[in-house]
Order: C-alpha cells, then sequence, then structure tokens
C-alpha cells in the first residue's frame, strides 16, 4: 500500500460504523466511508465533539449537519494549498490519499531534467495539477464540471501558481483527446482520475467497466515519443490494483517497455495505527 502519511494539515483519527472521523486543519469531520465495515469501539472523545457530520438519507443523497464550520478553509500539502468546502455528496474537494501520488509527480518530473508536458484528465479540483505545476512542468487541466475547474483555479492562485503553464479546459475527456490526436499534440505524462459513473457536458455517459479499457487505449496515441509516466485512479469498489496495471502493461508497456506498479493507496489511522484503504492506483514509468 502507497500511503499518503506526510500530512499535517490532514488526519484520519478514526473510523468505525462505516464513518470516519477526520480532521482537515482545525476542523474535524464526520463522513460515510465504505470501506469501513469494521465496528470498533467509538471511544475517542471527538466522535461526540465534531464540527460537522454529513449523514446519509434512506432516500439517497445525504445533508450536513450540526455545521460550525466556516463557508471555505485552506488546508496545505507541502507548498500546495487547497480550499476545503463541504459539498451536498459529501466530498470537501480534497482526496487527501492523492498526496502519495502527487510526491511521485513531483519526484519524477523534478528528476526529468527536460521540460515535461502533463495531460490531467477527470483533474477534479486539481491537487495533480498543483503537484505538476510546482514541480515545473506545463499542464493541461480538464474537467467536464465547470464548477470543478473554477475551483482548481481558486486552488493554483492559493498556492501561488496562477502564473504558471496551465491550460484550464472544460469539456468531456474523450472528445477532448480525440481533438488533441487531430491536433497533433503530445504529452510526456497522462494522469487520470475517471469516476465509476459519470455523464459529460452534452450527456455522455461513463462507466469505468465499460469505458476505462478503450479511454486508456486513445489517450495512450497522445503520448509523446519518449514518455515519463502514466498514472490511473480508480475508486471502484472491487476493482484491484492489479486490473489497472493489466491495462498499463498491455496498453502502454508493450509500446514503450518501460515498468509497471500498481496498488492501493491509504492513510493511516492515528487511534488505531492501521491504514484505511482508499481506492487502487496504476502507474506506469519508463524507466
Amino acid at each position: 500500500m502507497w500511503l499518503a502519511d506526510q500530512w499535517k494539515d490532514y488526519e484520519v483519527i478514526d473510523t468505525s460504523s462505516g464513518e470516519k472521523l477526520e480532521r482537515w486543519g482545525k476542523y474535524v469531520l464526520v463522513r460515510p466511508d465504505p470501506q469501513v465495515i469494521w465496528s470498533t469501539p467509538k471511544s475517542d472523545p471527538l466522535w461526540k465533539n465534531y464540527d460537522a457530520i454529513y449523514s446519509r438519507s434512506s432516500s439517497g443523497g445525504g445533508k450536513w449537519s450540526n455545521l460550525r464550520l466556516p463557508e471555505v478553509w485552506q488546508v496545505r500539502y507541502g507548498e500546495l494549498t487547497f480550499n476545503v468546502k463541504p459539498m451536498n455528496f459529501k466530498h470537501t474537494g480534497v482526496f487527501p490519499e492523492q498526496a502519495a501520488n502527487w510526491d511521485f509527480i513531483m519526484d519524477r518530473i523534478r528528476g526529468a531534467g527536460r521540460p515535461i508536458q502533463v495531460l490531467n484528465l477527470f483533474a477534479y479540483t486539481g491537487g495533480a495539477t498543483l503537484a505538476a505545476a510546482a514541480a515545473g512542468a506545463s499542464v493541461c487541466h480538464v474537467d467536464a464540471a465547470k464548477g470543478m475547474v473554477a475551483w482548481a483555479k481558486e486552488n493554483a492562485r492559493a498556492s501561488g501558481l496562477a502564473d504558471r503553464p496551465i491550460r484550464w479546459i472544460v469539456d468531456d475527456c474523450a472528445k477532448f483527446v480525440e481533438r488533441e490526436i487531430r491536433r497533433g499534440r503530445t504529452y510526456d505524462a497522462i494522469i487520470m482520475d475517471p469516476p465509476s459513473y459519470g455523464r459529460g457536458p452534452s450527456g455522455e455517459i461513463w462507466k469505468l467497466e465499460e469505458n476505462l479499457y478503450p479511454f486508456v487505449q486513445l489517450v495512450s496515441r497522445v503520448l509523446s515519443d519518449n514518455p515519463l509516466f502514466i498514472i490511473i485512479n480508480s475508486y471502484t469498489t472491487g476493482l484491484a490494483p492489479s486490473v489497472l496495471g493489466y491495462l498499463l502493461n498491455t496498453i502502454v508497456s508493450t509500446r514503450f517497455g518501460g515498468h509497471t506498479d500498481c496498488d492501493e493507496l491509504g492513510l493511516p489511522v492515528t487511534d488505531s495505527g492501521l491504514a484505511l484503504p482508499c481506492g487502487s492506483t496504476g502507474r506506469w514509468t519508463r524507466e
């Protein structure tokens, strides 16, 4: 497991009964987590003294309650700064476990010894975009949700990266890649964080199990002749990390050689000393 264990402004304090107790800066939240199938004692006093809790509704969705939060606040990870906003679908705009990938991205780009062009697809609020830009890469950030791209721009400004070479694109990722192929544009590194299910701006339907393999095939066509890395993330329950490794090996390694690693991402849990699994990642590198 690749642990995101370098946070100072974020912490999983405890987990139990389908929920995780988290600290975001100075605020404590309780949120649902489908991986938490154990019912260990909720002995930490913060389980009863949180600043906000998100509760799911039996009819679908859910809501925040007991809010003692500002509308937005910031957390830092190293040189990166993120605006945290509790959303009505339980998210906060940051996936802290991805810090393990941000470290990998920054290390690879800084060690490349050459200019790197990065394509970040399904880029959400821009954690990987900020990491790549901070490391000196030129980045193309693509997401179908206009609000998420605007949020990513806010994060770039907060991180002092507003003047870096970042292209902000609101579009369906597949359609954008198809146009880039026609334009003859290529990228040295590709990052993708595809949803399990989603719709594009024109109603395009995305289903991970059906669309990921042909999508990776499509995206491989915008790789440069000397690619640096590819990262694929998945939050689909039951999809093993080795599936992502298999995709990368069959599509990318057969063309470029290189090496593929795949594993779970995780967050350390303070009270138990164990690790909370948070999805799968596959990484391909040329070396």
